[in-house]
């Protein structure tokens, strides 16, 4: 027999896999415009090293 927590369902999930899911889950994500941009700076420095490596190996 499984154990489950008493409340199994979310008044704002309305699918059934949603109703699953913890409540934590389903919190809203923070606001776009108050995000730093780590990842935008992640990704160009990848891409840089990326393209050096590759323009490197070919010349």
């Amino acid at each position: 027999m499984k154990r489950r927590a008493l409340v199994l369902t979310s008044e704002c999930a309305r699918h059934p896999f949603r109703q699953t899911l913890p409540p934590d889950v389903l919190k809203p994500l923070p606001d776009p415009a108050k995000r730093n941009n780590e990842d935008i700076k992640l990704f160009v420095t990848s891409f840089a090293a990326f393209f050096v490596a590759t323009y490197s190996f070919i010349v």
